[in-house]
């Protein structure tokens, strides 16, 4: 599996472009300037099939709607944050964003224990609600791309709208009791482990037994 990182829209999102097959892609998160992700696809000859979304804030999905349209790629969110695609208050984006709002006309709502394939690869559906309702982690192979669920030694913010400290920290114990390491890829900021934050990030490491 070979993964591309972009950092797009205002808050430089981490976007990943993730190779399911030769000449095949899918795209997790997309939180704007969809020239450039268009010409990155067009210069490693990359089909886009299917857009991933972490959750619903204006950040991740700021360049959703315009790739849709000219890819025909089907999106993918969690049914407790599809409303934040049509929605500048819900997104955030009318409180935080300094660019018009581009509603998201054409979706798919998943469940936290869905599966979603594309080209040779599987993408395991996790529903880690806390920074929003619907937030989700994607795992696939040895990857998990948590959004703004975890980051690298912290976690996302808990008091937006829609967001709730305990179900986070329930989110992160799920996270915490995974069997084995992962390497994890956040919404923001550089990569890490899961083993490296079982063990240096405070937010986790209450989560440990004794």
């Amino acid at each position: 599996m070979k993964i591309h990182t972009l950092n797009l829209g205002e808050l430089r999102v981490n976007c990943y472009v993730v190779e399911t097959a030769p000449g095949r892609c899918i795209v997790i998160d997309l939180g704007g300037d969809p020239e450039r992700l268009i010409k990155f696809l067009d210069l490693h000859k990359l089909k886009l099939r299917k857009i991933l979304l972490t959750h619903g804030h204006f950040d991740h999905i700021g360049g959703v709607e315009a790739v849709r349209r000219m890819t025909g790629a089907e999106v993918y969110v969690h049914e407790d944050d599809a409303k934040m695609l049509s929605s500048a208050e819900y997104s955030l984006a009318a409180d935080m964003s300094f660019r018009p709002f581009e509603p998201i006309t054409e979706y798919t709502a998943i469940t936290g224990d869905s599966v979603i394939n594309d080209g040779d690869q599987s993408f395991q559906v996790m529903h880690t609600p806390g920074h929003s309702w619907g937030s989700v982690c994607y795992i696939c192979e040895d990857v998990i791309f948590s959004g703004d669920t975890l980051f690298r030694e912290s976690v996302g913010r808990s008091d937006f709208p829609g967001s709730n400290p305990i179900d986070l920290n329930n989110s992160l114990r799920y996270l915490y009791y995974l069997s084995g390491d992962y390497r994890v890829l956040p919404g923001h900021g550089p990569f890490t482990t899961l083993e490296h934050e079982r063990r240096t990030n405070p937010f986790m490491k209450k989560n440990r037994t004794y």
